[in-house]
């Protein structure tokens, strides 16, 4: 009887699919064709970059409409053609369909190399280019950028679509306050283009303008863009264009309005926490000369999908951090998925029976001391890798996924060299580490090796207070080592999060010329 039961439910299921997938092709269709500034990479956000087509069916009643992002990542007007990405668009058009295009940002570049060779002519004439693509080996015909916008718009209303114009979202390039337009290039022949052709324009280039503008170019990172891009657009600024492409299709006489949603529910893609913790070297201090790395990582992952939660506590080693409650106040917030960055020893090593009592047995061993106060409170101490398997194992308990870093090296060095911790806090963080299950990373020797690429005299500027802590430029730098980091372990998953190494190494250059 079970047996027909299951057979039953998974012929019902099938059905239930196949009956789907039947609904859908029946359904009015909403292709985007475009370049990276419509879909980037394949759409997941990767590196905290998205296009706008990533997003726009979030505004459409996708029970009544169905919608495809068919754009391709580098690809001009004449590549999208050339490599074949247009035909599977074009053949799949029935009527009623609708296209959404958006080319421009690839154009500008060389109509013959051998390295990209997606150029096209500017304009929107009948001129033309006969090449040996240096690219691909083949002959080419080479057009103008309006000659390949026209013959999409044709071959979609020869299919009985509906073709839709966009010209380029804007740069995050900015000149005395203004962001420059488009509208004397590829805007401008776009709309050219669209009104010969009968098809709806949207200056989506002006029209995002005019938002940044706004929100002001000190503001637009974190919210539209990010410092490591001028061109692609994070989630927010995806949303942003996808918002003005909606409203301006509801404010034409496109018929595909009626698929609007009045109230869209814009859902940003789900965030992964990360809470640090640690001492003063990771946290927010207050202090200009005392800046924590933690206050900076933000400035290289993509914030849209990690919320970096700095806990991390001046003046604290594991035993204070344990004893004040501050470990319980995070382990309480855990849930599934999240990581727990943990980061201590540099004052681990303080006296362990005096005032502040913070110092801890050192090693990991399960030794330890009974310690009376000066209030006559006793206290039992426990080791540094006590404490550190502690907050690994209640993460864990958690669901967390728990990541141990040895403490940053401070500002000394013998022989040209820095002092390193891999004889003491350093080498038991990552004895705690290995005996608790936890990923370990040497942040300790990383930063020392970057630091002595540099050499004492400019590393020496990042430690204007003392010899442990960093100013905000020295937290910049030390931010991107661990950046670096987490995008080197596969393990964490967490790299498609984390700005390209590329651009990592630009922030941290900028921060050795301030």
């Amino acid at each position: 009887m079970k047996r027909t039961v299951a057979l039953v439910v998974v012929i019902s299921v099938f059905f239930i699919q196949c009956r789907n997938s039947e609904e859908v092709k029946l359904l009015p269709t909403v292709y985007t064709v475009g370049d990276s500034t419509v879909k980037n990479g394949h759409g997941d956000g990767a590196g905290g970059l998205w296009g706008w087509g990533d997003f726009i069916g979030q505004f459409l009643d996708t029970t009544k409409v169905h919608v495809e992002n068919h754009a391709l990542g580098g690809t001009s007007s004449r590549t999208f053609i050339q490599k074949g990405l247009w035909n599977p668009v074009r053949d799949s058009l029935k009527p009623g369909d609708y296209v959404l295009i958006q080319f421009g940002h690839n154009d500008d570049g060389p109509i013959n190399d051998d390295f990209r060779a997606r150029g096209t002519i500017k304009g929107i004439g009948e001129e033309s280019e006969e090449i040996d693509n240096m690219l691909t080996g083949e002959h080419e015909i080479v057009h103008t950028y309006g000659w390949y916008i026209r013959k999409i718009i044709r071959e979609t209303l020869d299919n009985g679509g509906i073709p839709i114009v966009m010209s380029p979202i804007p740069r995050n390039k900015w000149e005395n306050g203004k962001v420059p337009r488009n509208n004397e290039s590829y805007g401008l022949w776009a709309k050219k283009i669209a009104e010969q052709e009968g098809a709806l324009f949207i200056d989506l280039n002006d029209k995002m303008a005019n938002r940044m503008e706004a929100i002001g170019e000190k503001d637009i990172y974190g919210k539209l863009f990010y410092h490591k891009d001028h061109t692609h657009t994070s989630a927010g600024g995806a949303i942003v264009a996808a918002t003005i492409i909606a409203e301006s299709v509801k404010q034409s006489d496109s018929s595909l309005k009626k698929y609007l949603l009045e109230e869209p529910e814009i859902v940003y893609p789900k965030k992964t926490r990360i809470f640090l913790t640690g001492d003063s070297t990771v946290a927010r201090n207050g202090d200009s000369l005392a800046v924590g790395w933690g206050v900076a990582l933000p400035k290289y992952v993509d914030t849209f999908r990690l919320q970096v939660i700095n806990r991390a506590r001046g003046g604290r080693s594991t035993r204070t951090y344990f004893n004040e409650g501050l470990w319980k106040g995070v382990a309480d917030s855990l849930k599934k998925g999240d990581y727990v960055f943990i980061q201590f020893g540099h004052n681990d090593g303080g006296y362990i029976d005096k005032p502040k009592y913070r110092g801890s047995i050192q090693g990991v061993s399960d030794s330890t001391i009974v310690v009376t106060k000066e209030d006559g409170t006793e206290e039992e101490v426990h080791s540094y890798g006590w404490y550190m398997k502690t907050f690994i194992r209640e993460a864990k308990d958690k669901g967390a996924i728990p990541v141990v870093f040895s403490h940053i090296p401070r500002n000394e060095w013998e022989n040209g060299h820095v002092e390193r911790a891999d004889q003491s806090y350093g080498k038991w963080a990552k004895l705690a580490a290995e005996e608790a299950g936890a990923c370990f990373i040497d942040l300790n020797d990383s930063i020392a090796v970057a630091y002595e690429k540099i050499g004492p005299e400019k590393i020496a500027n990042f430690f204007p207070k003392d010899h442990t802590h960093t100013d905000g430029m020295g937290a910049i730098f030390n931010a991107g080592i661990v950046a670096a980091c987490i995008k080197q372990d596969t393990e964490l998953e967490l790299a498609k999060f984390v700005t390209s190494d590329n651009q990592i190494r630009k922030i941290q250059e900028s921060t050795l010329e301030n």
